[in-house]
């Protein structure tokens, strides 16, 4: 089998300015942080970015990277609103497409299972359908008739995950108590770059938990990277909770003095630096 295993940066290296990326995780939760950083650590920009949002969207937009944002949610879980984000979307940064959660939902599914789109009963009766003119509605063709919404395929060039342990094929494993979707998000995109706690022998995958842990298949990852605490300042269970502490210095810092700060050097500056501050 191949080895996918490769540094950070080189995982960024084959992105590109203007592509729709998708970033895993959940709200502040196994978000794969490490890969943000080194985008953010690049020149790449005016990106359409498809995310369950947290930390990884009100960095990048923060920094000016995001030209387009498809989320159900901004959210630091602890801190209901990201801050950074917040303040992107009231200086009109960037264009928004604001679905419900199990639309984002079926919107992967249908990526991920390559079609145009997928009928959900979500949405009607709120306001996601005024404030997304483009969503269309689908009739069923049997005896029912019913009208559903016809949530689009959300395709990506590019996904980033961070799991708690993969090999170096690509088999990835989450041991904590969500998977968050990221195997759709590997599936939905053209490439996918897998981050992980600790990169393992495939056999020692299937004695780290049972086998319905091997989330992410192979065949869906085109990179893998070794990022010890990549996931920080999010949670990572079971290999450790969402530093609070530092997510707090996160979100009462203005923008440039956190870059500054924090952002400068490579990932062991990073990760250096985060220590001293709490």
């Amino acid at each position: 089998m191949k080895d996918k295993t490769m540094p950070a940066e080189e995982a960024v290296a084959r992105l590109s300015s203007g592509m729709t990326l998708g970033i895993g995780g959940w709200g502040s939760r196994r978000k794969p942080m490490a890969l943000v950083r080194a985008l953010l650590r690049s020149g790449i920009t005016d990106l359409t970015v498809v995310s369950y949002g947290g930390p990884d969207v009100g960095m990048l937009a923060a920094a000016g990277r995001i030209r387009k944002l498809v989320t159900a949610f901004v959210t630091l879980d602890s801190i209901p609103l990201e801050p950074h984000y917040r303040a992107a979307r009231e200086r009109g940064a960037f264009e928004l497409t604001e679905i419900d959660e199990a639309m984002f939902l079926w919107g992967l599914r249908a990526a991920a299972n390559r079609l145009p789109f997928l009928p959900v009963r979500a949405g009607f009766g709120s306001d996601v359908m005024r404030v997304n003119p483009g969503l269309r509605t689908v009739t069923s063709p049997y005896e029912d008739g019913e009208t559903f919404v016809a949530v689009p395929a959300l395709r990506m060039d590019a996904a980033l995950v961070h799991v708690n342990r993969a090999d170096r094929s690509g088999n990835g494993q989450y041991l904590g108590p969500d998977p968050y979707f990221d195997d759709l998000f590997c599936a939905a995109a053209d490439t996918a770059y897998v981050s992980c706690e600790r990169i393992v022998e495939t056999a020692e995958l299937t004695k780290q938990g049972p086998p319905q842990t091997l989330l992410i298949r192979r065949h869906t990852v085109t990179g893998v990277v070794e990022a010890p605490n990549g996931a920080h300042f999010t949670s990572c269970a079971p290999d450790y909770g969402r530093d609070e502490a530092f997510q707090k210095t996160y979100a009462t810092t203005p923008w440039p003095e956190f870059e500054a700060g924090f952002l400068a050097g490579d990932e062991q500056t990073y990760q250096s630096a985060a220590r001293e501050a709490t």
